[in-house]
């Protein structure tokens, strides 16, 4: 919460050191408010809560209730855990600089104070401030946007805020789930990685009303003893070491939901025992006897093709019937290509908050490139693209060097098909075009260029970044072509 006034609050038991800083933001306009102690700057802090301060200036060495340990206490506070603070500290040492950020302090300035270093360390991060609220209001917006564009139909539209698309097929995929939320059968969801298949099956267990927990289990890699000993638990002395009784996941996700994370790769063995819990709701501990019954929903998620398992003879065709009883397949990013505009501006808001810096803008290049690359990691990849770029950019804009380098490392080519055209499909294309013309390189290359500048409405810079060559290089070929042009045109002129 921002006050209506620039407000500032500074917390030091040294009785100088407080008069100096607060003279000092005074003369700067600032209205101040003072403590001698950590537990009097929390008193203040309570008492001001319509009228929070801008940012807050505290002592490290205090008696009773250090920096670090009113920083802990004000972090609790949800209105108060956003306001910046500027640690004063008497010592360089190392690791107590670095304790100052470890706690959550925005920054730290030494004794003696210097009246330009504070106001400038201030005015920093009231801007840094500024532009984190003003990125929570975008990212509200946008929220709001996207509620109102597809959840008309919706029953419980916030159960899946944490999805971000305007995707017409995700949102049938919202309402086929809260179709079948009241039931206790499996949920199986199919998907390539990165598409969010977890957050599909939050949702499902969100809406399921069921008291039990939202409980995770990634079985790839797990034989049939850990997967057994993981989710089914123990008695005591089924094995060396096994002292005492331990429950398994399956009994912390009674009157929950168990996710099955990466199905396809289940040890064979386990697939039984996974099919005796779907079809009997029974499971046994490791060295029990008797038998234990769950109440537990089951959502597995896979992103390799079942059916090709089962006709391997890897995968049991019985349990994939009875898994696949309510199927949800999630499209891969390249399939909704409306979803990349409002995925872009979350990711760099999101990104942005993390740095803790301005959100950089977006070059006019950046869509036209984004939209032309296939995305093999979909949103997973997407994310740690912009992550990666807010990181590397060094100005006002976001680094388009770091998208490139991105795709180019992904292997994937660059200029890739709007309409989602393989490799394999372009070069038929191009075989077929050989048997009957047989252009020559110069031919060939002009076309490509050509292509280049019509997909990119004549933009130069976008051209040039679909053929993989510098902007520089493309002005000389276009300026090159022209005059071959013009001088094959005044060859071919009738002379007078």
């Amino acid at each position: 919460m921002v006050s209506a006034y620039k407000q500032i609050l500074v917390i030091d038991d040294d009785h100088l050191t407080r008069t100096l800083v607060v003279r000092i933001l005074e003369n700067a306009g600032y209205k101040v408010l003072s403590a001698e102690s950590g537990s009097k700057g929390l008193n203040l802090l309570n008492e001001n809560k319509k009228n929070l301060p801008l940012m807050i200036f505290m002592d490290v060495m205090m008696p009773q209730l250090n920096g670090f340990e009113t920083l802990g206490l004000i972090r609790e506070n949800n209105d108060l855990k956003n306001i910046p603070v500027i640690f004063i500290t008497a010592t360089e040492d190392q690791s107590a600089i670095h304790k100052c950020f470890e706690v959550g302090g925005a920054d730290y300035i030494s004794k003696p104070i210097r009246e330009n270093e504070l106001l400038n360390r201030m005015s920093i991060h009231l801007t840094l401030q500024d532009s984190i609220d003003k990125l929570d209001e975008i990212e509200q917006e946008n929220l709001n946007l996207r509620n109102k564009l597809l959840n008309r139909n919706l029953q419980d539209p916030k159960v899946f805020e944490e999805i971000i698309t305007i995707s017409k097929d995700m949102h049938g995929i919202f309402q086929y789930i809260e179709s079948i939320s009241p039931s206790s059968r499996p949920v199986f969801i199919t998907g390539e990685t990165g598409v969010g298949k977890e957050l599909i099956a939050k949702a499902t267990h969100a809406l399921s009303h069921r008291d039990g927990e939202f409980i995770p289990l990634n079985v790839a890699g797990l034989d049939d003893n850990l997967f057994s000993d993981t989710l089914f638990g123990h008695v005591a002395g089924a094995f060396t070491g096994a002292v005492g009784d331990r429950p398994g996941l399956i009994e912390k996700a009674v009157g929950g939901t168990l996710f099955l994370d990466e199905i396809g790769d289940l040890d064979p063995l386990s697939q039984v025992k996974l099919l005796r819990l779907l079809q009997e709701g029974e499971y046994y501990p490791l060295g029990a006897d008797q038998r234990k019954w769950s109440d537990t929903r089951i959502v597995v998620a896979t992103h390799k093709n079942i059916q090709e398992l089962v006709d391997q003879g890897t995968f049991r065709q019985d349990l994939f019937y009875r898994l696949k009883t309510h199927h949800i397949h999630i499209p891969p990013l390249r399939e909704r290509k409306c979803d990349l505009t409002i995925l872009l501006d979350h990711f760099l808001i999101m990104a942005s908050k993390h740095l803790q810096r301005k959100a950089p803008q977006i070059p006019q290049t950046l869509m036209p490139l984004l939209e032309s690359y296939n995305f093999p990691g979909n949103i997973r990849e997407l994310e740690s693209m912009i992550f990666d770029a807010v990181s590397r950019s060094s100005g006002y804009k976001l680094s388009i060097e770091a998208i490139q380098n991105s795709i180019r490392s992904s292997g994937q080519p660059m200029g890739f098909s709007n309409s989602g055209r393989t490799t394999d499909t372009i070069v038929y294309d191009l075989e077929e075009y050989l048997q009957h013309n047989f252009p020559s390189i110069k031919e060939m290359t002009n076309m490509l260029i050509e292509k280049a500048l019509e997909r990119s409405n004549g933009n130069q810079s976008l051209a040039a970044q679909l053929l993989g060559i510098s902007r520089q290089a493309l002005n000389k070929r276009l300026k090159r072509s022209n005059e071959i042009q013009e001088d094959n045109s005044i060859q071919s002129s009738p002379k007078l």
